[in-house]
């Protein structure tokens, strides 16, 4: 069961990020869970501890007890957080304008002719549905 995200929720440092990313792929799990699938070297598990009480301060996961160990599972689905980490982002760094946005990323040298194709083919895509829709 996902709760709709709150747009006024602070955005997740590294560490919950990486935490959140886990619980997404899992969908549930238990802390040895969580740090099996951290890459090594491996945070301790007080560490990892640490981080998901955090996460349910803010909202972003609820645990299930059975006797004395907690299974943890994502309150906030990843694309909620992600559609409103995106909105930040426009919001903040391109004045919430796609085409500043679309512009910087063209710029960018390292942004390969296969890319921008890529991304010029997407765009077409997308432009076609909404034409589409009545």
């Amino acid at each position: 069961m996902h709760y709709q995200f709150d747009r006024s929720m602070k955005e997740l440092t590294r560490a919950e990020e990486q935490v959140m990313q886990i619980l997404w792929d899992l969908e549930k799990g238990f802390i040895k869970d969580i740090a099996e699938k951290f890459p090594d070297p491996k945070p301790a598990n007080t560490t990892i501890s640490t981080v998901v009480k955090i996460l349910e301060i803010k909202g972003f996961i609820q645990h299930k007890v059975y006797g004395k160990i907690h299974e943890y599972y994502p309150l906030v689905a990843k694309e909620e957080y992600t559609k409103a980490f995106m909105e930040n982002f426009m919001k903040n760094y391109f004045n919430s304008s796609y085409e500043k946005m679309v512009s910087f990323f063209a710029r960018d040298k390292d942004v390969t002719i296969g890319e921008m194709e890529e991304m010029m083919n997407i765009l077409e895509e997308e432009m076609k549905k909404k034409k589409r829709l009545p």
